[in-house]
This record gives C-alpha cells, sequence and structure tokens, in this order.
C-alpha cells in the first residue's frame, strides 16, 4: 500500500484509481480488493456498494441512502448558519465566532482551526453535513480546519463527509495592494456586476476555473454562486450582485460561470477540482417592487408589471441548465425570498419562492427537467416580526404557520435543504405530517428523493474518497502569483470610462488633490448604526504612489473626486416606505405609483421624500467646479445600482465607473499605464422620473443620460 503522510491525514493512491485520503485517527479501516484500496465507511469488514468508486453514482447512492435513518436524512437536508473560522476584527468573525468548551477562542487557548462547540453540535447532534463558511484566517487555517471536521464526519456511523461551501469571496478592497509576482491569501477578482462590464464570457469562465481551485485547496466544494438573476429593476438593493439587465449578457455570463467552476478539465465533467454551483435566485429576484429586496419583510414582493416573467429565467434555462461542459446543468438552484406576485399560474399562491409549489414543481422540476438540489435562501422558515430586520426570518406569505408547517410546506413545494436551520426536530416533525398524510413508505421515499440529491452533490466531486486537504500544498496554490495576476487584468478590463475630456492619462509630475467625502448617519443591511463624518473614498497615500499629492485644491493641477453612487434607505419605522432615490439631492416621489402593486395603498410612497446619506459628494463636487473652473476634475464612482448622473457630470472632465476593484487598478488607468475596455452592463437614467416609469420587469425602458459631449449613457456604452 502506497501510503504519504499529509499530517492530518494519509493518502493512499490506487493504480488507475481513486486516491483514498483517511484521517490518522480514523476508526475507519482500508479494504483492500483486488489489489485495489477503499474505505469501510460503515465498519461492517464488507465492500459496499456505496464504498465501492469503481460502481455507477446511481447505484451508489440506492446502497447509501437505503441504510440511512430518518434522523441522518433530515440532517442531510439542514444547511448551516454562517460560521466563522476567524480571529478578524471585522463585523462577520464576530457576529458568527463560537465557543470553545464554553469559552471564547481567546479564553479557552483553543486553535482558530479547532472544532467550536456549535461546529461539533452541528455535526454530531443535528447531523448537518453541510457547512457554510465566511471568514477565516488565512488559506492555511481553512484547509486545516477543513481536515479536523472531515475527520469527525468520517468517523461518524456512515461516514458521509461534510461539503463546506462559501459565499463569493474573491471580491476585491480597495485597500489591499496588489505586486506582479506577489502572493495573496485569495485571488482578488471585481463583484459580478465588474464581471459583466468586460462583456468576456471567456475571461468569466476562466475565473471560475481559477476560483474551483481555490475553493477546492480551501475544502470548500460548494459555492453559493452565481447570481443569475435578471437586474430589470434599477433601484434593486443586490444590483451589484447580478450581471447586469440583459438576458442575452447574464445568460452567456451565467453559462462561462458555472461551467468554469463546475467542470474538472481533465474528466470533461465532474472530478476533484470541481465545485458545485447553487445559482440563486430562481425564479429571478431582480424585480423587486421599487427595488426594495426581500432580505427585509418591507421588500417581500418581486412585481410583473408587462408579465416578463419568462424573460427573467433565461439566464437559468439558457444558460446555467444547458452548459457546454460535461456537468450539464448547475448542481443546485436557490430560489429567492420573493413572493413573485400573481404568477402562480395553478395554485394562485402569494407565497414565497421555495413554498411555491407551482414555482418549484411544476415549473422548474416538470417544466425544465430540473433534478439538482432545490436549497432554500436563509432562514425562511424562522418568524419575522418586524418589516426592516435583516437577522430575522422570512417567512413571506406563510407568517400564519408555525415552524414545522413551514418545513412540511417547502418539502411538498419540492425543496431539498434547508438554508440557515441548524436543528432537526422541524425536520422531524414535518417527516410526521408527510407520515401522517401519505405514509410512511410513500414519504420516506419523498425524503430520500432529497437524500440523493444531496449525496449526489457531495458524492460526484470527490469527497467520498477524499476530503482531505494537504495544507502545504493549498498555502502554496491559493493567492498564487499568476492567479493574482489574472484577477488584477481582470479588474483592469472591467472599468468603463464614460467621459473623457482631455482629463486623463494624467502626467506623473502633475500635483492631485483628492476630495475629502461626508457621509450622514444611516443603518447597514444588519440594521447597525454607521456614523456620520468625512472619510475618503480611497486612502490618498494609494494615489500618492503615482503622482504628488497637495493638500488644497488651489494647489493642485487635477482634482480627484472618488465616490460612491447614491445610497438611501427604502423604509422608516415612523415614515414608513420611502423612495429609493438613485440621485444624491432630495427626491420627491411625485410620479411614484398612488397604489403598489403588491397590498395597493399600504406600500405606495407617492409624495414621500428621500435624501441620500451621501448627498454631499454631488454638492462638494458642484462647488469645486465652481470655485476652480479651470482645474480638471476626475470622478471615479464606485456604481452599486444605474445613478443619476445629472448631479455629477456637468462639473467633471472625466468620469470612470467602478464595481469593486483595487485602488491601483483605478490608478493604472488615471496614469496611462492602461487603458479602458469596460462597457456599461445596465442603463443610466436620466432622472428618476424615468426611474419611476420603467416597469420592474423590463429592461432598457429608460431614457438614459446623455452627457455634454452627446454620449448616452445606454447598455454597452464605454469609451
Amino acid at each position: 500500500m502506497n501510503k504519504q503522510d499529509k499530517n492530518q491525514w494519509l493518502q493512499i493512491e490506487n493504480k488507475n484509481g481513486k486516491t483514498i485520503g483517511i484521517a490518522k485517527n480514523s476508526t475507519k479501516e482500508i479494504l483492500e480488493i483486488d489489489g485495489l484500496y477503499f474505505k469501510d465507511l460503515n465498519q461492517n469488514g464488507k465492500l459496499d456498494k456505496y464504498e465501492d468508486w469503481r460502481l455507477p453514482i446511481d447505484e451508489r447512492l440506492d446502497d447509501l441512502v437505503s441504510q440511512m435513518s430518518i434522523e441522518e436524512i433530515a440532517g442531510l437536508m439542514l444547511y448551516s448558519s454562517h460560521l466563522s473560522v476567524s480571529t478578524k476584527d471585522d463585523a462577520f468573525s464576530k457576529m458568527f465566532a463560537g465557543t470553545y468548551n464554553g469559552k471564547s477562542l481567546a479564553e479557552s487557548g483553543a486553535k482558530v482551526s479547532d472544532l467550536s462547540d456549535q461546529q461539533m453540535s452541528f455535526l454530531l447532534k443535528e447531523k448537518i453535513r453541510h457547512f457554510l463558511l465566511t471568514t477565516v484566517d488565512s488559506p492555511e487555517v481553512s484547509a486545516t480546519w477543513s481536515n479536523n471536521l472531515q475527520a469527525m464526519a468520517e468517523n461518524q456511523a456512515l461516514g458521509i463527509p461534510v461539503n463546506i461551501s462559501s459565499d463569493p469571496r474573491h471580491g476585491s478592497k480597495a485597500d489591499t495592494e496588489f505586486n506582479a509576482g506577489s502572493k495573496g491569501e485569495i485571488s482578488k477578482w471585481p463583484q459580478q456586476l465588474g464581471l459583466a462590464a468586460t462583456f468576456d464570457a471567456d475571461l468569466v469562465k476562466e475565473f471560475g476555473q481559477i476560483a474551483s481551485l481555490e475553493y477546492r485547496a480551501l475544502g470548500i466544494a460548494t459555492a453559493l454562486s452565481p447570481q443569475i438573476d435578471l437586474a430589470t429593476e434599477p433601484r434593486w438593493m443586490r444590483f451589484d450582485g447580478t450581471f447586469g439587465e440583459s438576458s442575452e449578457l447574464s445568460t452567456k455570463m451565467a453559462k462561462a460561470y458555472v461551467d468554469g467552476f463546475q467542470t474538472t478539465i481533465e474528466e470533461n465533467g465532474y472530478g476533484n477540482h470541481s465545485v458545485n454551483t447553487m445559482v440563486k435566485h430562481w425564479p429571478g429576484g431582480g424585480s423587486g417592487e421599487a427595488g426594495r429586496d426581500a432580505h427585509f419583510g418591507y421588500g417581500k414582493y418581486a412585481v410583473y408589471p408587462n408579465k416578463n416573467y419568462d424573460e427573467h429565467l433565461k439566464p437559468f434555462t439558457e444558460g446555467a441548465f444547458k452548459l457546454d461542459g460535461g456537468t450539464g446543468k448547475a448542481a443546485a438552484v436557490m430560489p429567492y425570498y420573493t413572493i413573485s406576485y400573481d404568477m402562480d399560474q395553478k395554485n394562485k399562491e402569494n407565497v414565497g419562492n421555495a413554498y411555491n409549489k407551482y414555482i418549484i414543481t411544476d415549473l422548474l422540476r416538470e417544466g425544465y427537467e430540473y433534478e439538482g438540489v432545490v436549497c432554500t435562501d436563509w432562514g425562511i422558515t424562522k418568524d419575522a416580526p418586524d418589516l426592516d430586520n435583516f437577522l430575522q426570518g422570512k417567512p413571506w406569505g406563510v407568517e400564519e404557520l408555525s415552524v414545522d408547517e413551514r418545513h412540511y410546506k417547502a418539502i411538498l413545494a419540492g425543496v431539498d435543504q434547508f438554508g440557515g436551520n441548524n436543528e432537526l426536530a422541524p425536520v422531524l416533525a414535518a417527516y410526521e405530517m408527510g407520515v401522517a398524510e401519505f405514509g410512511e413508505e410513500a414519504f420516506r421515499k419523498r425524503m430520500e428523493q432529497s437524500a440523493k440529491r444531496i449525496l449526489r452533490n457531495i458524492m460526484q466531486v470527490g469527497l467520498f474518497e477524499n476530503p482531505y486537504q494537504d495544507v502545504e500544498a493549498t498555502k502554496e496554490l491559493v493567492g498564487n502569483p499568476e492567479f493574482m495576476q489574472k484577477g488584477f487584468e481582470a479588474q483592469i478590463k472591467s472599468l468603463v470610462a464614460l467621459k473623457n475630456k482631455s482629463a486623463f492619462p494624467i502626467a506623473k509630475d502633475k500635483k492631485v488633490f483628492v476630495m475629502q467625502n461626508e457621509i450622514d448617519e444611516r443603518k447597514d443591511w444588519f440594521g447597525r448604526p454607521q456614523a456620520t463624518g468625512t472619510y475618503y473614498q480611497i486612502a490618498p497615500e494609494a494615489v500618492g504612489k503615482y503622482f504628488p499629492i497637495v493638500q488644497t485644491p488651489e494647489e493642485a493641477d487635477y482634482i480627484l473626486a472618488f465616490i460612491q453612487s447614491p445610497i438611501t434607505t427604502p423604509y422608516d419605522r415612523e415614515k414608513g416606505y420611502l423612495p429609493i432615490s438613485l440621485q444624491y439631492k432630495k427626491y420627491t416621489a411625485k410620479l411614484a405609483k398612488e397604489v403598489a402593486i403588491a397590498e395597493g395603498n399600504k406600500r405606495a410612497y407617492q409624495g414621500k421624500e428621500n435624501q441620500a446619506a451621501n448627498h454631499y459628494d454631488a454638492r462638494a463636487l458642484q462647488k469645486l467646479r465652481e470655485d476652480y473652473p479651470d482645474k480638471k476634475i476626475i470622478v471615479v464612482i464606485s456604481m452599486k445600482n444605474p445613478t443619476v448622473m445629472s448631479e455629477i457630470e456637468p462639473f467633471a472632465d472625466g468620469i470612470l465607473v467602478e464595481f469593486g476593484v483595487q485602488s491601483q487598478a483605478i490608478m493604472e488607468i488615471l496614469s496611462g499605464k492602461q487603458t479602458t475596455s469596460g462597457k456599461l452592463p445596465f442603463q443610466l437614467p436620466l432622472n428618476m422620473e424615468t426611474v419611476e416609469a420603467q416597469a420592474e420587469d423590463t429592461a432598457f425602458d429608460m431614457e438614459v443620460y446623455v452627457d455634454e459631449l452627446g454620449n448616452a449613457y445606454d447598455y454597452g456604452f464605454g469609451l
């Protein structure tokens, strides 16, 4: 037997077969049959079909599921809440930190890569096999923690490995530095909207291929991405996570992204480099009423005033479900929180998409023959006493049902897994309801159906044979210089130049003044107050690496204004529903609907006003132009939503749009070391009146802004 010691585990090579990984502390034995090696995962001393990597996957799944208790099946149907494996001083690390023997990590003396009390409880008590990982201290910590988790799972009754997943984690931070040839914690790419701005599907596929290698080295086997909602509503609060408003572009990008992640090139299908994708959010949340989002009770509805529902399905049905690679379709689908208002053509139910049998079974399963995993978005079965609380449940349309009844209804609708649910009890209660209604044999069969779908995603990426990571290899691969370079090049390609009146490139000896930003008090997504005050959108030191920085506009040759798109809050507990504004100055919704599409007057906001928390930036820009008419002013806008440019463009000689890139990428353009090629993957509206007049479900239905040079800021525009 050819064994290699990998510190936490042993690697065993099969000639012309699968590589086996087994923990050093494993209670399981290795079986040798005909000169080949297998893991005896259920410890019965013989080779069961599910342990035999030579057999077809369906045969293996049938055998494994037949050996599972209903409690083990119910555990498979749970997907953990967010987990942190980090000592970092950030919100996510603190919010999702666990305890170790009842103490904090610092007090316990444990390593951050050890398993927390909560993680062990999920695995051992609740029998969870799907874990959502957020922040980690380093690639080494991630791989070590993953190995610890897999070793504990291996020692359980049937030895079913853990499927670790992640939301997108390749985003760039402005203040992180890129140096060619240097290594990073993970390669850094533009946000998904920035990938769309490249209009380059091959680049997106390459991103998926690189990201999948890094994910697997971290121990991650499922990506909770891409977000392929068609963003036809410009005010939608999750606009920047999409591929924009074009169904054609979104479809191409969805296909490329999923193919890149899921296809192990050597196999032209699933293999050891594959990462399952969970495309979201079926059937699309990009038509949120008035731009509000269904993470909150005030945004529970997606509306279709032009009955343009089918267009929103195309990124799924023509993209993620029709792959060029050998994996065929995205491995999993996540329905959104939203109630797709009046779109249930069969049962006429207005309930959240994961509770809607027409949307999940009739449309997705039967209409589009989708047999992958359907996993709810996080926390849909919990209660929601407040309209504006992100951290509570999202049981839209079924608020009157109990938690147990919500689980049962979702299972009947066709759901396989419950995102963010850590407890067996409600799934087992739902099972008892099903037994009472349909009989034990029939409802056990229904639960087994979900179990096979879920286990397929674990098995097809090779985790049953080897779920372990070589930590030393992880340290070398993740964020290696080649991957970092590819990500930085993609950032450059994502930048969009809207205007350039001989404003850039800037000669390296020209003196530059960086405008300071100011913002009002507001709340973040989690409801935490964010302080008012001044700040810099980009650190002046980053600019200073390219040009001499001066402290006053009078001294400068150029003025740089780095700003964000408008930030507004759509609901206030005292004022009720408010307009989401895409302009900076105060906006009064005179032309808004008098009666909202969903729930009528209760959700309308006609005549109400709102103002962007960062309205000072537009005023400051205007004053700089008035005070210094002969200075060159360049605006760089971090655009999360299509923005009304009438308060920006007249005062700028140059405008650059970015979608989550490192400061250096911007400065490479402004200094002339690189040129722009990005294009707008959406329209920029003339004003808020055209925003109010457009339909939430329809793309390209706004009058677009035209600048002083005669350029229309339309879809596909970029200098």
